[in-house]
């Protein structure tokens, strides 16, 4: 077998072979380091009975190291210009199937019917910062079976993920990743690890699905919105902040009784309440119907 992939040699040596201009609306940037790779492939518990679901692969450097420890690769790319290297770096390998797609427009419950049985499949990703939120939140959604996702993303977003109540960090992304899944970040990445190198620190953070949310909510979609009209504007009273959306058709009086029903003063911020006090909110709420 060839070299693998994840040293910088190897990597320039592929880049210059097929004159691969790296895109920033994909937010390109390829590991280098294999040290973190194995940390990756560590925290995503990857074994031979796992179905894998890789999302933007890139050259094939982490497709490699996963399919060396997994049943089958399934890796979504949505650039056409790196289907030829892929084509090259993952041909000695039978257990990868190499999808060129956008993922955000993929039936990935069929995907996961196709390659793993409809059973939970383990997602790996190295994503971008704007297509963080739409592709964890989506996954999450849209109810696709999956034991975990981890995924490699920008230090900052990490720490919203996992963030308290009442901290700098804490918001609406912090309380959604928390209603579906125990977050942990597994390594942080600096900057040299990646071709090109980035301008910010990365973490690897792994989402565990609860196999039942951690609170009841009578309404979900309702919570939801609460939560986002409450960090919409931040700076506000939860009160206000509720009041002045349009996502929240309810009076001001009937926000404020609800508030009160919490024993929360009127001054409340959204940023100070927890999971359970915002379902416990959006269920005094859909009460008045």
């Amino acid at each position: 077998m060839e070299q693998k992939l994840g040293n910088p040699q190897k990597t320039i040596e592929i880049i210059k072979k097929y004159n691969f201009a790296f895109q920033k609306k994909f937010g390109q940037n390829f590991l280098i380091d294999p040290h973190v790779l194995h940390k990756i492939i560590k925290a995503a518990g990857v074994t031979k009975d796992d179905c894998v679901l890789e999302i933007g692969p890139g050259i094939g450097t982490m497709t490699q190291y996963l399919a060396d420890q997994a049943r089958h690769v399934v890796a979504v790319e949505i650039d056409k210009n790196l289907m030829p290297i892929l084509e090259e770096t993952l041909r000695e390998y039978e257990n990868i199937t190499v999808i060129n797609e956008d993922i955000l427009k993929m039936d990935i419950h069929r995907l996961a019917e196709d390659y793993n049985g409809s059973r939970p499949i383990k997602v790996v990703a190295n994503l971008p910062y704007y297509i963080t939120t739409p592709i964890i939140m989506g996954l999450f959604e849209s109810h696709v079976p999956i034991d975990n996702i981890t995924v490699m993303v920008q230090r900052e977003v990490a720490d919203r993920m996992q963030a308290e109540p009442g901290t700098k960090d804490y918001g609406a992304l912090s309380l959604a990743v928390q209603y579906y899944a125990k977050a942990y970040i597994a390594a942080n990445v600096p900057p040299n690890c990646f071709i090109p190198r980035p301008g910010v620190g990365s973490a690897v953070i792994r989402l565990t699905r609860h196999e039942k949310p951690p609170v009841e909510a009578k309404d979900p979609d309702l919570m939801f919105r609460l939560i986002r009209a409450s960090f919409n504007q931040r700076r506000k009273t939860l009160q206000n902040g509720l009041n002045n959306s349009p996502d929240v058709p309810y009076s001001r009086e009937v926000i404020a009784a609800a508030i009160e029903s919490l024993s929360l003063p009127p001054t409340v911020r959204g940023e100070t309440l927890t999971l359970e006090q915002f379902a416990q909110l959006s269920d005094c709420l859909s009460s008045q119907g």
